[in-house]
């Protein structure tokens, strides 16, 4: 996280990874105010067995693409809410990334959806992950009949 202040849509991440057996860890590392630690921390973070990043920053947003530039892990950046346009600058800022340096960009708060896309790519050579993934896609499909049958029940 670039500040405290991301935390609600990490949290959201967290409970993601935490309900799939996903391992993780939490740091606030500032793009602009802790330049030095973020390059440190992207260009360790393979060699330390971390496998795909997850960037939560809000206006400026730099974080993702500071993170990127250091590593050739996948990054996720999650735009966070807040300042004068209350997160569309921090999602403009996480998807104009220049060719060569990717940043997949999730949804403003889009904490889950990040933990859900690492958890994907991590499953590529997991396969444990791959079928929890699997059981929660039929558990949420599931979820769906069956409010579907208690709102609209069979004649």
């Amino acid at each position: 996280m670039g500040s405290d202040s991301d935390m609600p849509a990490a949290e959201k991440a967290f409970a993601v990874l935490k309900s799939l057996e996903i391992p993780w860890t939490a740091h606030i590392i500032s793009a602009h105010r802790t330049p030095d630690a973020a390059a440190e921390f992207a260009k360790t973070a393979r060699r330390r067995g971390y496998g795909v990043l997850i960037a939560f920053a809000g206006m400026a947003a730099h974080l993702a693409g500071a993170l990127a530039a250091q590593t050739t892990l996948p990054v996720l950046g999650v735009p966070c809410s807040g300042g004068i346009l209350d997160g569309l600058d921090a999602l403009l800022a996480t998807v104009q990334m220049p060719q060569g340096v990717p940043v997949a960009a999730l949804a403003v708060n889009g904490g889950a959806n990040a933990a859900y896309l690492a958890a994907e790519i991590l499953a590529v050579s997991d396969d444990g992950l791959a079928k929890r993934l699997v059981d929660l896609r039929v558990a949420m499909a599931e979820a769906v009949s069956a409010k579907n049958a208690a709102l609209f029940p069979a004649e």
